[in-house]
């Protein structure tokens, strides 16, 4: 809850309103279904792939060093460009979607990407769907119904509680100046940073 997929749903809820932070939502979604579907077709090399000497090492490395990368051009790519109002009214956020749609469609596929990497690179991510989960499917010998009832329900749980942390950004988007806009985004760079380093600091002790 309190990791850089928060980071990067609230970013993307402030700087570009609600269906912009979905996009970064839907990635997250998108690579949690791939996930789902490597463990139902690839249980057993899963297991095999974790107990590998160095794994843990080498996915946490990868993992930290994409953080800190995003972080970094998070913290000095500029914030899109906003009304100088000391508030966002609805008007004023439903133009800044729909001006210069191409633009716009483009942005929204690196969001869409960029919910996708953080939540692919994130070795906790794998952890749990390559270990928990697929512990508790091997444990249980969960028939074919009961599996997908089981990880359907968890998938609905993710997306119901990222779309909450998008809703929330974009009630705070309006009320919120360009430069406290700004800060958010030196905030997440720094976060996506800091989480990278503990990340690989972690899996090397």
């Amino acid at each position: 809850m309190t990791g850089p997929i928060l980071f990067a749903l609230l970013q993307a809820g402030i700087e570009h309103g609600f269906r912009a932070g979905m996009m970064v939502a839907l990635g997250i979604f998108l690579s949690d279904v791939l996930f789902v579907v490597a463990v139902y077709f690839g249980l057993n090399y899963i297991q095999a792939m974790v107990k590998m000497d160095g794994f843990n090492l080498i996915l946490g490395i990868a993992g930290g060093i994409a953080l800190i990368l995003i972080g970094l051009g998070t913290y000095f790519s500029k914030p899109p460009s906003m009304p100088s109002d000391d508030f966002f009214s609805e008007k004023e956020i439903q133009e800044d979607l729909e001006e210069m749609p191409n633009k716009k469609n483009f942005s929204y596929f690196k969001l869409l990407l960029k919910g996708f990497v953080v939540n692919t690179l994130n070795p906790f991510t794998f952890f749990f769907w390559g270990v928990i989960a697929a512990g508790k499917l091997a444990e249980s010998g969960f028939s074919e119904n009961e599996f997908f009832l089981f990880f359907g329900a968890i998938l609905f749980v993710i997306i119901a509680t990222d779309t909450l942390k998008v809703s929330l950004a974009k009630v705070i988007r309006k009320y919120m100046k360009p430069k406290n806009i700004l800060l958010v985004r030196k905030i997440s760079g720094i976060a996506f940073v800091i989480f990278g380093i503990i990340l690989i600091v972690r899996v090397m002790m």
